[in-house]
């Protein structure tokens, strides 16, 4: 079932929005639009950008094509949404990074995605799980673990400097009183197999790319970081249920125009896009490891805001640079 959250007070700033009263003049686009992914093709945030794309483009009359536009850890993809013409025919496929992270770790690059753009709908979110490798640790869960971190020294992989899963491994740390040795890669395929050959004791990574390890029994899940447990890995609790209460990172994902577009547009493309929220589209997230996440509209703008803050506060406290 899709994630909702209603609030009275959402519903209120529903009745309220100037920009979804009726307009005069009704947009609809008479060219192929283009999805800006801010990451490599193939990674996860490149296929929820694919599951989101096709049904998008059905619901518009027009291909929605996914345009790769890599570096600088979105940057580069997020500042050419930017300066593309706010007319509907480019939108950008955010994410937790660009929002929370990237403002902390490229403080000078001129990219302010919170200010730049209006999120038309978020579409899924992805836990990063703490794994370990059962060959080097005896842990099987995470009271015993932090015990076994307190007694021996251990070492942790994460996907990079400043990413997700390195901050996901440095909240926990803190919250658990433990240190460990921080290993990064270059992404999930190197942490992956860095961790299937044993060289760390344990890795944070999502639920896209572990689940096939842990179903596998290569790695062994302890918690995984967000609130509600992963749809993929059901039997795996949380860190709030493991002793943790105040730990949910969650990773989201959503499409983005920006700020200066027209109210018609907006207004189109957020229906559009609510069109596309069927038990199809959900299937094949769920089928990619990743939960489909919905925000009332009214909310969402909070909702980016609050995770931005979140995360950017969390990216100051671990005084993380990049590489």
């Amino acid at each position: 079932m899709l994630l909702r959250r209603t609030t009275l007070a959402g519903l209120g700033t529903l009745l309220a929005a100037p920009a979804l009263h009726a307009q005069p003049a009704e947009w609809k686009p008479d060219r192929p639009l283009r999805l800006i992914v801010t990451y490599p093709p193939g990674g996860v945030t490149d296929i929820v950008g694919r599951i989101a794309a096709d049904p998008l483009g059905r619901e518009l009359g027009q291909p929605v094509v996914v345009e790769n536009r890599a570096g600088a850890g979105g940057n580069i993809g997020t500042g050419a949404a930017a300066q593309a013409e706010a007319d509907g025919t480019t939108i950008l496929f955010g994410t937790t990074a660009m929002f929370g992270v990237n403002p902390v770790l490229y403080a000078n690059s001129g990219v302010d995605a919170v200010r730049d753009f209006i999120c038309l709908g978020t579409i899924g979110e992805v836990a990063n799980i703490l794994s370990v490798i059962p060959s080097r640790v005896q842990a099987k869960d995470v009271r015993s673990f932090i015990a076994e971190a307190k007694a021996r020294p251990l070492i942790y992989g994460s996907v990079g400097n400043g990413s997700s899963s390195h901050l996901s491994a440095a909240v926990f740390l803190k919250e658990a009183g433990i240190d460990a040795t921080h290993v990064p890669y270059r992404g999930s395929s190197p942490l992956v197999a860095a961790m299937l050959a044993g060289e760390v004791d344990f890795g944070f990574d999502t639920t896209a790319t572990s689940t096939a390890h842990i179903q596998s029994g290569a790695f062994r899940p302890l918690a995984v970081t967000t609130v509600r447990r992963a749809s993929a890995l059901p039997q795996v609790p949380t860190l709030k249920e493991s002793g943790m209460p105040d730990v949910d990172l969650g990773i989201w994902f959503g499409l983005f125009v920006p700020r200066k577009t027209p109210p018609a547009i907006i207004r189109h493309l957020t229906a559009a896009l609510e069109r596309t929220r069927t038990p199809q589209t959900e299937q094949r997230l769920q089928s990619a490891f990743v939960d489909p996440l919905y925000i009332p509209q009214p909310e969402v703008d909070g909702y980016i805001r609050a995770s931005a803050l979140r995360w950017q506060a969390i990216a100051k406290d671990a005084r993380i640079s990049v590489d």
